[in-house]
């Protein structure tokens, strides 16, 4: 056959496609391009097996892997033949998928490990495959399944796929795996407790995040000394030490970083004592205090660790000094003590203690008793603060009101004598005369913490001779709504003020003041204790007013004390009946008097009458008002004092010139008529003869030995023996004795112009009589109006005292 000179056929694969899956149809077209339009004839060769087809176009339905392989084709026409065309490979895919693999089968992979990517293709026969790689980088030699990483990276991460080929035929891709590759990782360490209690032990755990990673076997160190590697990451361990771990997997191993170190201490059976100083249930704002860590019974030295959950932390030092607390020291604070010479050795932890810091200012509440009193009376201050028991002492203040605007302020406040910084919360102001107010205030602690002053509280006195006096008009207590009153303060002061405390314990001043006097529009708020200061500090009498409503009546009584033994008229009232008829009177809620004319009247007032007292008038009730008694000061009579002044000097002079007949009779006669004289107007039981003698100065001495200013003279008299037996009589002697008498008598001590007489019983060398005239000095007197005469402020009197011999 003769090949024929004509254009090479070219064959094409229809859709272009060169790898056509298993299944699908492919057309394969042979072209011959150029020359003379003629009828030709087509041989095929491809594939692996014969191919009988003559036309141009070739057509492989379900495509199978036999079918794989390069086509080519000619013509021929009659004897002639073209040459054979070039191949065109058609590669045919079977459903094969293979598998990726990584070795190790960790999903996160650090970086440093060692990675294998293998590629598996399953399938019956045993075919030699060649491999593709996705992505490129990893291709291999075309007989390598697998990619082996030896020191993987960060940009190694990615999706890997992989297929198979083997002459014409292909696998499916296989499904893409992803490898992420992170930095090298540090295990974490945790214990369950940072101490080894006594006789217990601490559980260490060690793990590497994220809690999916696994592979990992986990090693221990300690104070250079290393454990077996364990699975699950935790230790129990009994001794103190530092503690670390690291992780470990792969062959080779791959170690992860070392952990952070934990420290765990060992506990000695010690536990310290948290102390607060001072320890005061709550502390205020700007005290100090001390939180003391303290551990008893050991020589050992010790660095001190504190746990608190208060904001700041003290530092580890076994004192902690709050020189200004505030609510940020509050809370619970414990401690424990680490050995100096071992660091691993502790104490136990300290019970915890509670720092309360309060915000709030302390302030004393200051009480006076009694509120009202009786000139000259005791009064007690009682001062109490919120914690009474915690450290304070207290001081006292009087309250002067300022000059300028009558208001109590702390620099106004003038020290109680003996009041600075007392223990006790309790302060007595003997003889107490007027109205007065007073304060308070506490202080504690090392720099003393120091309160704000109490609200000043007031002491009334209703004692009308005082240096100043306020008069009311009406004088009455109980008023009713709308009544006029007014008040007016007397006085040698030039500038007055009006105060008032009400019944709700509010201190203020008069609104409508004209010159010395309030005027005052009566209302229920107006009853109150009301009294005067002068621009000096000089206190008046105090007065209760009562405002009452107009429904009900009043009592009328006086305002201000009633003096002993005067009369007084009560009344009810109302405010359209001034007189009132069938009024029942109470004192102190006790029934006294059904009066028909509405009046009370009392002739001569006594202590007893003293009291609450009250009127009741058709069923209605007035208010109770406070009647006070004043006492009158009880005193020798001035025109009766010139009298005793004589009778007193003559009993003392016929006194003594009856002792010395005595004493000159008993010596002639040595009988003992001046003992019986004696002993029957000095001894004898129910006498009532004291010539002159003040039997309300009447007293025993014991005299001392007899000094040079005195004169003896004795007389022994013969033994008594009406009993039938011998006595010894003690000595009698008189004391005549000119004295003052003021409004207060005083017994005044023998002075050396005393002389005595002395009575000597020879028989009873033991016993004395003595006779004393005392002369007194010279008193001038001044004369006042209204008063007494100079005579009545002296006066004689004689006393008669039963005493011992001298030396006795």
């Amino acid at each position: 056959m003769t090949i024929i000179s004509l254009p090479k056929p070219t064959v094409t694969l229809q859709s272009s496609y060169t790898q056509i899956y298993s299944g699908d149809t492919v057309t394969v077209r042979c072209e011959i391009h150029g020359g003379e339009r003629a009828q030709w004839t087509y041989e095929w060769r491809g594939g692996q097996k014969n191919i009988h087809e003559t036309s141009s176009v070739y057509t492989i339905n379900r495509v199978t892997e036999s079918d794989s392989g390069g086509y080519s084709c000619r013509g021929t026409r009659g004897s002639s033949w073209t040459e054979w065309s070039d191949s065109t490979s058609l590669r045919v895919i079977i459903p094969i998928m293979p598998t990726v693999t990584l070795q190790p089968s960790w999903t996160q992979i650090y970086s440093g490990e060692t990675v294998t990517v293998r590629c598996e293709i399953q399938r019956r026969e045993r075919a030699q495959w060649m491999y593709e790689w996705s992505p490129a980088k990893l291709n291999t030699p075309p007989t390598s399944n697998e990619y082996r990483i030896i020191t993987v990276t960060e940009s190694d991460s990615g999706l890997y796929s992989c297929r198979g080929r083997r002459d014409y035929l292909l696998t499916y891709w296989s499904k893409v795996p992803g490898l992420t590759v992170s930095s090298k990782p540090k295990p974490e360490l945790r214990a369950d407790r940072t101490a080894v209690p006594v006789g217990g032990s601490v559980t260490l755990t060690c793990s590497v995040s994220p809690s999916s990673s696994y592979g990992w076997r986990y090693y221990w160190y300690t104070d250079g000394k290393s454990y077996q590697p364990v699975k699950n990451g935790q230790i129990s361990v009994s001794e103190g030490g530092l503690y670390w771990c690291r992780g470990g997997r792969g062959e080779p191993v791959y170690y992860t970083e070392l952990s952070q170190s934990v420290r765990i201490d060992t506990t000695v059976s010690i536990r310290p004592v948290v102390t607060l100083y001072p320890n005061w249930s709550e502390i205020y704002r700007g005290e100090t205090i001390t939180v003391r860590c303290e551990i008893h019974g050991t020589d050992t030295e010790w660095d001190y660790e504190w746990e608190t959950n208060s904001i700041r932390k003290p530092p580890n030092l076994n004192e902690y000094r709050i020189r200004s607390a505030s609510s940020s020291n509050s809370g619970n604070y414990r401690c424990k003590g680490r050995m100096k010479s071992s660091q691993h050795e502790t104490t136990e932890w300290s019970d915890s203690v509670t720092l309360t810091v309060s915000d709030n200012e302390p302030r004393p509440v200051l009480t006076v008793s009694p509120s009202w009193l009786s000139p000259g009376a005791s009064v007690t201050l009682n001062c109490e603060v919120e914690h009474p028991s915690a450290g304070w002492s207290f001081y006292w203040y009087k309250a002067v009101p300022d000059l300028k605007t009558f208001n109590y302020k702390s620099s106004s406040y003038e020290l109680l004598p003996d009041g600075s910084g007392t223990a006790q919360d309790s302060y007595i102001i003997h003889g107490q005369t007027h109205t007065a107010g007073y304060v308070c205030r506490a202080g504690r602690g090392d720099p003393e913490y120091l309160t704000d002053h109490s609200q000043p509280k007031f002491v009334w006195s209703a004692d009308v001779h005082s240096a100043a006096s306020l008069t009311v008009s009406p004088d009455r207590v109980q008023h009713f709504t709308s009544d006029s009153v007014s008040l007016t303060c007397e006085g040698n002061f030039t500038e007055w003020r009006v105060r008032k405390f009400s019944e709700d314990g509010r201190l203020s001043d008069c609104r409508r003041m004209t010159g010395s006097t309030c005027d005052i529009k009566a209302s229920k708020s107006d009853t109150a204790v009301y009294w005067c200061e002068s621009g000096s500090g000089e206190f008046s009498s105090a007065v209760n007013i009562t405002v009452q409503n107009d429904d009900v009546p009043i009592l009328v009584s006086p305002v201000h004390p009633v003096t002993e033994g005067a009369s007084v008229s009560l009344s009810c009232s109302l405010k359209t009946q001034k007189i009132l008829s069938n009024v029942f009177f109470y004192h102190n809620d006790k029934l006294i008097q059904n009066d028909t004319r509405g009046e009370l009247k009392i002739s001569a007032v006594s202590k007893s009458d003293e009291g609450f007292y009250k009127c009741q008038y058709s069923g209605r009730e007035s208010a109770q008002s406070w009647m006070s008694v004043k006492v009158t000061v009880s005193g020798a009579d001035s025109s009766s004092s010139p009298v005793w002044l004589m009778v007193g000097l003559v009993c003392g002079v016929s006194l003594i010139i009856i002792l010395l007949l005595l004493l000159y009779r008993c010596r002639q006669s040595k009988y003992s008529c001046f003992t019986r004289l004696i002993q029957s107007e000095s001894h004898s039981p129910g006498s009532s003869t004291n010539h002159g003698v003040n039997l309300n100065e009447t007293h025993v001495y014991n005299f001392p030995h007899p000094g040079t200013n005195h004169i003896y003279d004795s007389v022994t008299p013969v033994e008594d023996n009406r009993n039938g037996t011998d006595e010894h009589r003690d000595v009698t002697y008189s004391v005549i004795e000119i004295k003052t008498f003021g409004k207060k008598r005083e017994h005044h001590k023998p002075d050396g112009t005393v002389v005595y007489s002395e009575v000597k019983i020879r028989a009873a060398e033991d016993s004395l009589m003595y006779a004393e005239v005392k002369h007194p000095k010279n008193v001038k007197a001044k004369k006042k109006a209204g008063k007494s005469s100079p005579a009545a402020d002296a006066a004689v009197y004689s006393e008669v005292t039963l005493g011992s011999f001298p030396g006795q």
